[in-house]
């Protein structure tokens, strides 16, 4: 199997960390979480000599999803994700951006939804869908067990988890997603989620104050 390479983009004033994901043997890559500022995202493809195939979604909030209608129209790639459950926040996007001062940002509606059991492919890499609640109703986390790594959006992160006080959020709704989804693939997989620095579940099983 061919090696997989990330790189981290953070974009918006939220410093999301948007991700491209690429093959190294071939370049066939996949954009996640496109929030905003397009023109550093453009940087990192041409950096990595990365050929998108598609945008993929971890969930609907404006700082994850901001740019993708604007990024599939310049790239003519499909957008996936995230599921059904967030068309709600996808359909007011642009409303969303204004309240943050985020002028310019679409609404979109996926090419695809994706569910539980879903998988993508990027070239020979595949990416198990696990459907996620709790940060919002339709965040989905994108899992590859052969290489031991997933992108959780804002489901988990380092020493903390996703706010559950926004629409559709639920406190009990997320722990159970971690518990029962996230921390059973093992404590070696190691994960981007959606700002802040990487972990490993294992680290989060072990010293995470939410999940203790």
């Amino acid at each position: 199997m061919s090696k997989t390479r990330a790189a981290i983009i953070p974009v918006t004033p939220f410093q999301q960390n948007c991700t491209l994901v690429w093959n190294e043997e071939d370049g066939r890559a996949a954009v996640i979480d496109p929030g905003g500022d397009i023109a550093e995202i453009e940087r990192a493809i041409a950096q990595a000599n990365a050929k998108v195939e598609r945008i993929l979604l971890t969930h609907g909030h404006v700082d994850h999803a901001g740019a993708a209608a604007e990024l599939r129209q310049k790239l003519g790639v499909p957008v996936e994700g995230p599921h059904r459950a967030d068309q709600f926040l996808l359909e007011n996007l642009a409303e969303s951006g204004n309240a943050f001062g985020l002028s310019g940002l679409r609404n979109i509606t996926p090419d695809r939804w994706l569910e539980e059991g879903d998988e993508v492919k990027i070239g020979d890499l595949a990416l198990k869908v696990l459907h996620c609640p709790g940060h919002s109703p339709g965040s989905i986390v994108f899992f590859n067990p052969d290489q031991r790594f997933a992108i959780v959006g804002d489901v988990l992160f380092q020493g903390s988890i996703g706010r559950t006080d926004f629409p559709g959020g639920d406190y009990d709704t997320l722990i159970r997603s971690i518990k029962e989804k996230l921390l059973p693939l093992g404590d070696d997989v190691a994960f981007i989620c959606g700002h802040g620095p990487t972990s490993t579940f294992g680290q989060e099983r072990a010293t995470n104050p939410f999940l203790r």
